[in-house]
């Protein structure tokens, strides 16, 4: 809603979902797959994000638009994964 705090001077007249929030989003889904693939749920074991690497942003997030997040592993070496990450709303990329 725009009640939230990541829209107030996000911006004044036109509330948009900060481009930022929407990366935090896909890394921490990112973050539960590994986890949820690890099995990793009971041990004291942290993900950590590393990098992001081409990252476009195509169109705004209003307030009350539902963001839909699908994260794919694409590349596993060792302990370090790859991910993409495409944000929808409404079935159309907005990230």
């Amino acid at each position: 809603s725009a009640d939230d705090w990541y829209f107030k001077g996000h911006f004044p007249k036109k509330a948009v979902m900060p481009g930022v929030m929407i990366i935090e989003a896909l890394a921490q889904t990112a973050a539960t797959l590994a986890m949820h693939s690890l099995n990793l749920y009971d041990e004291e074991k942290l993900v950590y994000f590393l990098g992001i690497d081409e990252a476009r942003f195509r169109k705004m997030v209003f307030p009350g638009d539902v963001l839909h997040l699908e994260v794919f592993r694409t590349h596993r070496r060792g302990n370090v994964w790859r991910f993409k990450g495409i944000a929808k709303v409404n079935g159309e990329v907005v990230a």
